[in-house]
């Protein structure tokens, strides 16, 4: 009979022993003791280890960049930028680098800041450039904020059309009366005849008008020979604002054989002399000022911008880069959000009140000057030396250290444009405040120069760390040992320093981990676990 056939139930062992037998007791006992043991084992089995969690990993050529919202800028220049992008849907950082630059376009070469109130000055000349794929509404961003410049230099030209006129026909009259006379003059047949000729030239020549044109703010688009003349013809300044990448192929020599010529550029920036003596071409200028408000496609920013000369000469290290992640596919195609109509016009009637006291053309003045508060100079120059001590040898910014360097004369540069945007064009001092705003916007700026010389190929960490990771590609690993990478790339690891950037990079960058692998009687290895999301993926940087 079996157990659970009973009735009525067995109660205790007594009535089971009475009812089946000591064996059947036994049977009970020894399957209950069986049952607990089973359960002590299952609690005492470690449990088996979870696969690792990977985040997605940053491939090199690739960084993780912070947002930049507009209320880094203060007032009706952060409204507006805040305003054009919730109207475009665009990151903020687009609005805030393209006004910083429309900014610059008034106020450079009329203006300058000196960080010690000595001779030490810096031009308030700004050059940024923002990278984000076609359809993002690049040329968008630039049209809105850039408005009032072409309606600035619009209203100028028609005011002056009669006159500019005018002074041509002059012009026109004075060379043909001039060309007449030198025939004369030719023709002469004695000294007097000839004296009263020239003595007539001289004083039609002083007397002709000087060619007139309308002020001009910035171009789209210009050689290198074409800037030259219009720093000449402009009051010795000039902006390139566009979001074709044109400029840079022109940079790189695209109408010169492929000799690049930057002299002009460079000059520009720096607000040193430019002479120029050519055959048929002379230029000079004591003080130019060049700004840029670029805005371009990662690739072809890639493309165009990869010359080694470009960052040997600084060239690059003198743009202040912005490299958003991309809002396409996250927009709202039915949030329409136009530019109100009050921010718009605070923004422009802002614009127009810094344009006043614009030198007339053939003007030029020399800059007024902005110093520093004692409270300004004393947090730029903490801001100075805490990039100074990390920019040597191993220090974080090392592989950027041109771009560093002239971090703190741009932020000295951004603190004055804010200053004068803020308080008027009667600002003669830069304040604690703007100072401030200056010093954090360029402590976001600081990874987005990262990313960029990233992408251009031009960060020498990341094309190392982009051969580990193809060479862990290529043979499929799914880890490895620090000494097995230096051996399988013996031409390029001559000093595990340098692999130890490279391979400190990955893992910042959540593409490898590191472990370590006990070994007996012998030195734990160093070891890393590669993402298996990177292995499948190839690096965006060239070898």
């Amino acid at each position: 009979m079996a157990i659970s056939e009973t009735f009525p139930p067995l109660t205790d062992f007594n009535d089971l022993a009475a009812a089946e037998g000591l064996e059947a007791v036994r049977q009970q006992v020894q399957g209950a003791m069986d049952e607990a043991a089973g359960a002590d084992a299952a609690q005492l089995q470690p449990a088996a280890p979870a696969a690792p969690q990977w985040p997605d990993p940053i491939l090199p050529g690739a960084r993780r960049v912070p947002d930049i919202p507009a209320t880094m800028l203060p007032g009706w220049l952060g409204e507006m930028a805040h305003a054009v992008a919730a109207s475009t849907q665009t990151p903020p950082v687009l609005s805030v680098m393209c006004a910083l630059s429309v900014l610059a376009t008034v106020l450079q070469r009329r203006y300058a800041v000196a960080p010690f109130g000595d001779n030490y000055t810096e031009p308030l000349s700004l050059w940024t450039l923002s990278a984000t794929p076609s359809g993002t509404r690049k040329s968008a961003v630039l049209t809105a904020l850039q408005a009032p410049l072409v309606h600035w230099e619009k209203l100028l030209r028609d005011r002056m059309r009669d006159e500019i006129k005018a002074a041509a026909r002059e012009r026109i009259v004075a060379e043909k009366s001039i060309e007449r006379l030198r025939v004369n003059a030719a023709k002469a047949t004695d000294a007097k005849e000839l004296a009263t000729i020239l003595a007539e030239m001289e004083s039609k020549e002083k007397n002709m008008p000087d060619e007139l044109r309308a002020p001009r703010l910035f171009s789209g688009d210009t050689t290198p020979e074409r800037l030259q003349a219009l720093l000449v013809e402009h009051g010795e300044r000039m902006a390139v604002l566009s979001d074709e990448a044109g400029i840079f192929q022109v940079m790189a020599g695209l109408y010169n054989g492929g000799a690049a010529n930057l002299d002009v550029f460079l000059q520009g920036h720096a607000g040193t002399p430019l002479r120029v003596d050519r055959a048929g071409r002379s230029a000079h200028v004591d003080q130019p000022a060049l700004s840029f408000g670029l805005l371009l496609q990662p690739g072809v920013l890639a493309d165009v911008a990869s010359s080694r000369r470009f960052r040997d000469t600084g060239l690059l290290a003198r743009f202040l880069f912005a490299i958003p992640r991309s809002n396409v596919g996250r927009r709202d195609v039915r949030a329409h959000v136009p530019i109100p109509a009050a921010v718009r016009q605070e923004y422009e009637l802002n614009l127009f009140q810094l344009l006043e006291g614009m030198p007339a053309v053939g003007e030029v003045p020399a800059p007024e000057v902005l110093t520093l508060d004692d409270a300004a100079r004393e947090i730029w120059l903490d801001m100075a030396q805490a990039i100074e001590d990390d920019q040597g040898e191993g220090g974080r910014y090392e592989s950027i250290s041109d771009w560093t360097s002239k971090l703190p004369g741009a932020v000295a540069r951004i603190a004055a444009l804010l200053e004068l945007a803020t308080t008027g064009l009667h600002a003669r001092v830069v304040t604690h405040a703007c100072m401030d705003d200056a010093i954090n916007l360029a402590q976001l700026l600081i990874p987005h120069a990262q990313a960029a010389f990233a992408l251009l190929g031009t960060d020498a960490v990341d094309v190392d760390a982009a051969a580990i990771l193809r060479w862990a590609q290529a043979h499929g690993l799914a880890e490895f040992t620090k000494r097995e990478a230096q051996k399988a790339q013996e031409g390029r690891f001559r000093s595990v320093e340098r692999l130890q950037k490279a391979l400190d990079r990955l893992e910042h960058q959540d593409v490898v981990k590191a472990f370590k692998r006990h070994n007996k009687g012998a030195p734990p290895s160093s070891c890393y676990a590669v993402n298996p999301k990177a292995l499948s993926t190839p690096s965006s940087v060239s070898p």
